[in-house]
């Protein structure tokens, strides 16, 4: 029974070694001068401060971009640095070993924070490399292949740009153990330039770095960004198109006669079912999430919304046609309301002169006695009820001509919302439809392309 010490742990490491190593199976002189009484379970510089350890990534590609999921997929190679003073030699040539042997060696418990899902290629072998130089530097490259989670913001789908990350942390070790630094700055990621994306571009990338804070301690944390623009021309083709050529085949019903009731309707009917599906089409490629009002979707909603309007405006059409089958009916009502509108004025016109006699009446002097002295009618005073009585026809004759002129102006607004032809309705869609939708497409993508 051996106590816990190093002999105890000389021990262990020399049986692990030896069972590594199979029979017939030699180590180089070299690696196993390096591997007595190293013990891979401390790490460098134990009892001197952290270790460092340079990071570099190599993107060989991005497979997919799930906006469903919110992640993306893609195959890295992560290479580490540090250095182990316990594996210096003499020499000038750096020691290429075989993947399996870095089970023999101390390496940083590095990890994906965001990962859903990763795993080691390991066709043929386990796709590992490691590499030590004289001054003690080990290389460490590994082939991950990893699902990482990326938080989208889908307002402006498709017209949007999402910002993804991929960020590496020290499992256990925290920053006095550990210390994690970008090798090469910015350019310690490289492939991007080569890559070629279904549905994106990428823009621009950089790195960071940072520290993790968990209950248990702070972290190192190194993060790389990269920013995606997608590409519009797929979703032009696929949906913008179809849907506004179904809002111009909409459109075709007001050209043809308001009498042929199936050939509109079904136009109407059509469009409408087919705007439906295209829609639904739309939304199967998207999260299920209410937070989201994009921006295909609004103009989804834009055409269905026009299509929807170029059926309702021939049901009103329709309708005032059934009320004016005649057109001459039409014009006859809109004569009946000219003519009540002059008996209007008439009436005006006779309470203005009425008023204005009574006004002259009160104003004209009265009669004088005769020459000579004789008796004639003495000039007679107004009495007081006199005034009362010429003022009360004026202003009973002014409230009423105020009256009919409200009336009046009432009449003339009739007649001008009455539609005295039902076939006008047609003509103004022809020119008011294509006027909307042109000025709302101008609108919606200056909001969504510039702001």
């Amino acid at each position: 029974m051996c106590t816990l010490g190093c002999p105890c742990l000389q021990f262990l490491e020399n049986s692990l070694l030896s069972a590594e190593v199979k029979d017939g199976e030699i180590l180089p002189p070299t690696i196993k001068k390096l591997m007595e009484g190293y013990n891979k379970y401390l790490r460098p510089f134990f009892d001197n401060g952290p270790v460092t350890v340079g990071m570099s990534l190599d993107i060989a590609s991005i497979d997919t971009i799930s906006e469903i999921n919110m992640d993306y997929t893609a195959t890295i190679f992560l290479r580490q640095r540090w250095t182990d003073e316990r594996l210096v030699f003499d020499g000038n040539k750096s020691l290429s070993l075989d993947g399996r042997l870095v089970e023999l060696l101390w390496v940083p418990d590095t990890f994906i924070v965001d990962s859903k899902k990763s795993f080691l290629h390991d066709i043929t072998v386990e796709n590992r490399l490691i590499r030590i130089f004289p001054n003690g530097t080990v290389l460490y490259a590994l082939r991950i292949t990893t699902t990482v989670a990326c938080n989208m913001d889908l307002t402006k789908y498709p017209m949007d740009k999402q910002t993804c990350t991929l960020q590496l942390e020290s499992w256990g070790y925290n920053i006095n153990d550990v210390m994690f630094y970008w090798a090469r700055g910015n350019d310690s990621v490289s492939g991007l330039d080569t890559l070629r994306l279904a549905q994106y571009t990428i823009e621009d990338h950089y790195t960071s770095e940072s520290e993790a804070v968990y209950e248990t301690g702070n972290y190192p944390k190194l993060i790389f960004h990269f920013e995606l623009k997608r590409s519009i021309l797929y979703f032009i083709l696929e949906t913008y198109v179809p849907s506004s050529l179904l809002v111009v085949l909409s459109w075709v019903s007001f050209w043809i006669s308001q009498s042929s009731v199936p050939a509109r309707i079904c136009i109407g009917v059509t469009t409408v079912l087919t705007m439906t599906t295209l829609m639904m089409g739309a939304r199967t490629s998207l999260p299920n999430a209410n937070c989201f009002i994009k921006a295909i979707d609004v103009y989804l909603g834009i055409c269905f919304s026009f299509i929807f309007g170029a059926l309702i405006e021939y049901a009103v059409a329709h309708f005032c046609t059934l009320h004016h089958p005649d057109c001459n009916n039409a014009l006859m009502y809109g004569h009946h309301m000219q003519e009540c509108e002059e008996e209007m004025n008439g009436i005006v016109t006779t309470i203005a002169s009425n008023s204005l006699r009574l006004k002259r009446r009160k104003e004209s002097p009265a009669p004088t006695p005769t020459a000579g002295g004789e008796p004639g009618l003495a000039p007679s005073s107004p009495t007081a009820s006199e005034p009362k009585t010429a003022e009360a026809p004026a202003e009973l004759f002014s409230r009423c001509a105020k009256n009919i002129s409200v009336l009046r102006k009432i009449l003339r607004s009739i007649n001008c919302c009455h539609v005295e032809n039902p076939h006008y309705i047609d003509n103004y869609s022809r020119l008011t439809f294509p006027l909307s939708f042109v000025i709302v497409n101008l609108l919606y993508w200056t909001y969504y392309l510039y702001f």
